[in-house]
């Protein structure tokens, strides 16, 4: 009776839950809360220096805001410049910052690759594509620190590679229009991989920064793997500013003796970072192009 009661709420509360998730006012609370957090544990360490963060800031932006789009630039085969795909990236990634799980960045890629005269089935292509090389390149940096992929991950992560590969394989044979410029050949495959894994080695330098700047002496090795391990985690979704990965990178930073006090604040640190230049990266390119419109719609004659 209690099975059966509990089978039929399920799928309400699954409802429910993801309703609050997409409320903007519960990924302002969770912000909120997050910016507190760091700003009650700095307020506690007289050892902290922006310094440190500020410095792995530098490569993991370039990371963020170059390799990344290049790779997408490298796959996507859209026909647009590179800069275009770096202009574009910047501003999906102030979107992806303010929806749940990121998913805001790949549907403004596909809103502006469709705009930019691609089909729809080709745009989603190349942003799955993109998505996939990238995931395959957290795989390869989670390996290199010596974390073991936990089965299930390895498994799910093979079913859906498994099934993207067979969708472009059906889709090529059958409407090969679908895939129309998607570069699923192994020199940008390869390629997108070592962008993937250069980004990777950004995040991983910006944890070592935001540990330093919290005055966090911890070895370089073991800090390696808690940052593979957190990157496993950083499956799950969750919100910008407080999600699974940023909860294991607290956790595991406390396995390395930092105090939950130090653990909190670098957590913090690596989670509240990336509004920074989102904000004025891509919010600026964002209002760059509107008031581009503004100008064109307003022009005399």
């Amino acid at each position: 009776m209690v099975v059966a009661i509990l089978a039929r709420a399920a799928p309400r509360t699954l409802r429910r839950a993801a309703a609050v998730a997409a409320s903007p006012w519960a990924r302002g609370a969770v912000l909120v809360v997050t910016v507190a957090a760091a700003v009650w544990t700095l307020s506690r360490l007289p050892a902290a220096s922006p310094l440190p963060l500020l410095l792995a800031a530098l490569p993991w932006i370039a990371g963020k805001y170059l390799l990344c789009p290049l790779r997408w630039h490298a796959l996507a085969g859209s026909g647009r410049s590179r800069w275009w795909h770096i202009r574009t990236y910047a501003e999906s990634e102030l979107l992806g910052q303010l929806s749940p799980g990121h998913a805001g960045a790949d549907v403004w890629r596909v809103h502006r690759l469709h705009r930019a005269g691609i089909g729809k089935a080709p745009a989603v292509a190349g942003v799955a594509l993109d998505r996939l090389v990238g995931a395959a390149g957290v795989a390869l940096a989670v390996l290199a620190t010596g974390t073991a992929l936990p089965g299930p991950v390895l498994g799910v992560a093979g079913v859906v590679a498994a099934a993207v590969l067979a969708a472009a394989v059906t889709l090529r044979a059958r409407r090969p229009q679908a895939l129309a410029g998607v570069r699923l050949r192994p020199g940008p495959i390869a390629a997108g991989l070592l962008l993937s894994v250069g980004y990777q080695a950004s995040i991983a330098g910006l944890v070592f920064g935001a540990v330093a700047a919290v005055g966090g002496p911890v070895d370089p090795v073991r800090l390696l793997a808690v940052f593979g391990a957190s990157q496993v985690a950083g499956i799950l979704p969750g919100f910008a500013g407080a999600s699974p990965r940023h909860g294991a990178l607290a956790v595991g930073l406390t396995t390395l003796g930092l105090t939950w006090t130090v653990a909190l604040a670098a957590a913090a640190l690596v989670a509240l970072l990336p509004w920074a230049p989102a904000l004025l990266l891509g919010g600026g390119s964002l209002a760059a192009s509107r008031l581009s419109a503004t100008r064109a719609a307003t022009a005399p004659g």
